[in-house]
């Protein structure tokens, strides 16, 4: 085995163990969220019980119950467009041809070879993902609270392509974040009727 196989199977090892270690961390979480009890944990220590719930968890499930998502396939591409009724979660016609030309620039300015994940257009944040499959990168965009270019990959060899890759990346994310900023600065001023 290379010095390249060894690390990336341990590297492949530690995402597993870090996986197993989060899903533990879940189930407790859970547990407290849901107040379940046991009377007694695996190890024979007695579990701690919550017996306050937090308010703005249970805000944030009224939230997501309440909002209504539509997709929508433009061109290959998918765009989920969240509101809180129907009308909001509507394809506009400008927000087809803006999801066409995102889909159509990226191409053409960052890399033909891409698989692109949804759109998702909430009222003040758009979010978008793919992957580059010739660098075998995966990309994320995003404008609103977390905005920013978020890059993800394994073993990734820094040479003058992925450099001049993460160049056209930005780049293109400034032209990104200007079109969707209009668009979701459209839909808020469309009356709703």
């Amino acid at each position: 085995m290379n010095r390249y196989e060894e690390i990336k199977s341990l590297l492949e090892a530690s995402r597993r163990a870090l996986t197993n270690r989060i899903d533990e961390q879940n189930n407790i979480g859970i547990k407290k969220a849901y107040n379940l009890l046991k009377e007694q944990d695996e190890q024979g220590i007695e579990p701690e019980y919550e017996t306050a719930s937090n308010n703005e968890d249970e805000n944030e499930d009224i939230v997501k119950k309440t909002e209504k998502k539509r997709s929508y396939r433009v061109s290959g591409g998918i765009i989920v467009i969240h509101g809180r009724n129907k009308q909001e979660s509507q394809l506009t016609t400008d927000d087809k041809k803006a999801f066409q030309e995102t889909m159509d620039e990226f191409v053409s300015e960052v890399s033909e070879l891409v698989d692109f994940n949804k759109l998702n257009l909430y009222d003040n944040n758009v979010e978008w993902s793919g992957k580059i499959t010739e660098l075998d990168v995966e990309f994320f965009y995003s404008i609103g609270e977390n905005n920013g270019i978020y890059v993800n990959g394994t073993m990734i060899k820094i040479d003058d392509e992925y450099l001049d890759f993460l160049v056209k990346l930005r780049k293109y994310y400034e032209k990104f974040k200007s079109k969707w900023s209009k668009v979701i600065a459209v839909r808020k001023k469309t009356p709703e009727e």
